[in-house]
């Protein structure tokens, strides 16, 4: 009998043919479509006189260029108006459901699927998105395609794709305070650089992951693409059951036992073999901040910026000394007390209903620094709404964030939310490329309550001394 990881087992189970020397062809179970990459899908159907295959397989909504400020008026921006357009009219034309522009069920593709049930152990899932990984935190495996993949699904429901190596990740013992998910995960990122998962599908495990929420295990998951993996799950158990109980979409009677009794076989085998696997120990681990570019580019909270000789190839000095001249760094200075100017909670990563109570833990009473803006957008109107329901809202407002409606926001400033040129932000977001978040301004990563210390201090600051 040959044993296998998680990864084998949903991967085996949606292959439709495989020959020797080629790609296999692989079913998709969900497809998640948005107005950035959806429309010239939608236009290769048109051009090949295809349809849709599987239009109950296929779900939008609006996530990348909506305002999250004053939603429920036009769209100012053309190109953005455009966008979201032609995604209502390509989903009406084809029948595709969609939680577009004022829909109480819309917010960031990621995300919105999960509060719903449509995402659950065992899925395949794709979506014109790099972070679609995000979803592996329910035991699926989910990628990002490339925007003709995304019509090639639309047309037959299934894809191209080489079977990827497999790695698993432990991370052992026990988180100490003032460490979360997003500070395991720059951390992995920090210590075996962007590129070292390349070509594998990755299973954290280990007790720090057992521990974790699903909103935390899916910040983990959605940073794999930042270890250059093609994307990372998590075997499912108790704690993934007890969320998706329930939910609007979740199976009922005969059906749901036997979701029950399907999702209990996917865990690996005890004697399965990866190709890679990494141990962690999560007791050296303290909070974490980004310096440069790159999400590699992360080090402890008490840590000061690295030195050229740090590093060990050409490319890493190269990009360290870009990154340096860019952030307006100096090596070797200690990254706490360096002064900041805007604070960002949001992104697919972190703006969930339990970073927001997590937050609003640290800055219930208090006022954040006068030299800092600070805002808050929601990943969906349904976490927005919760945080109304809580008074989270209120305590943010009360000391002086900006609470916005649900959307993409600053993460990549393809809509009004931009951090202006040479400002330094902590993001709670995922990626801090060189103008990612506006042409010349500068991001450190952080979790929400590092963002949320620093928003106070006006300066970067170890949230455990707060």
């Amino acid at each position: 009998m040959a044993w296998k990881t998680i990864i084998d087992k949903v991967w085996d189970a949606h292959v439709v043919e495989s020959k020797q020397w080629f790609p296999d062809v692989f079913y998709i179970d969900l497809h998640l479509i948005h107005e950035v990459t959806s429309p010239q899908a939608f236009t290769m159907l048109r051009e090949k006189w295809l349809s849709m295959w599987r239009i109950d397989r296929t779900v939008g909504t609006a996530d990348h260029n909506v305002p999250t400020k004053d939603q429920h008026l036009p769209i100012k921006d053309k190109l953005w108006r455009i966008q979201v357009e032609t995604l209502n009219k390509n989903c009406e034309e084809f029948g595709v459901t969609l939680y577009g522009m004022g829909h109480e069920k819309q917010g960031i593709v990621h995300v919105i699927w999960p509060q719903l049930w449509l995402t659950h152990p065992g899925k395949t899932i794709v979506c014109g998105d790099s972070h679609t990984s995000t979803h592996g935190a329910f035991g699926a495996i989910p990628f990002g395609i490339w925007t003709s993949e995304v019509g090639h699904t639309l047309a037959t429901q299934c894809l191209l794709q080489t079977r990827p190596k497999t790695m698993r990740i432990n991370f052992n013992w026990k988180r100490w305070d003032g460490v979360y998910s997003k500070d395991l995960i720059l951390y992995l990122i920090s210590e075996y650089w962007f590129k070292f998962g390349t070509g594998y599908f990755v299973e954290y495990a280990g007790d720090a992951i057992r521990e974790l929420s699903m909103e935390a295990r899916m910040t983990i998951c959605n940073m794999s693409i930042e270890f250059g993996a093609r994307g990372g799950l998590i075997a499912p158990d108790q704690t993934t059951f007890d969320y998706l109980e329930w939910r609007e979409f979740s199976p009922t009677g005969e059906a749901r036992d036997e979701s029950v009794a399907y999702r209990s076989t996917l865990p690996s085998d005890v004697d399965a073999q990866f190709d890679q696997v990494i141990d962690i120990d999560v007791t050296k681990i303290e909070p974490m901040i980004t310096y440069g570019t790159n999400p590699w580019m992360g080090i402890g909270i008490s840590q000061h910026v690295p030195t050229e000789t740090d590093f060990d190839t050409e490319t890493e000095k190269s990009d360290f000394i870009k990154a340096m001249d860019y952030m307006w760094l100096t090596p070797w200075q200690p990254i706490i007390w360096q002064e900041i100017d805007y604070v960002f909670f949001g992104s697919c990563t972190n703006s969930r209903i339990e970073d927001f109570r997590l937050a609003a833990s640290i800055i219930q009473g208090k006022k954040i620094a006068s030299n800092v803006t600070a805002r808050v957008v929601p990943w969906s109107h349904a976490v927005a709404a919760q945080a109304e329901k809580e008074w989270l809202k209120q305590i943010f407002e009360d000391a002086w964030f900006e609470f916005r409606g649900a959307g993409c926001s600053a993460c990549l400033a393809m809509n009004e939310d931009k951090i202006p040129a040479w400002k330094y932000c902590v993001s709670t977001s995922n990626r801090n490329f060189q103008w990612r978040q506006w042409p010349w301004s500068r991001t450190f990563l952080a979790s929400p309550a590092t963002a949320a210390a620093c928003a106070l201090a006006g300066e970067v600051v170890d949230v455990c001394q707060r």
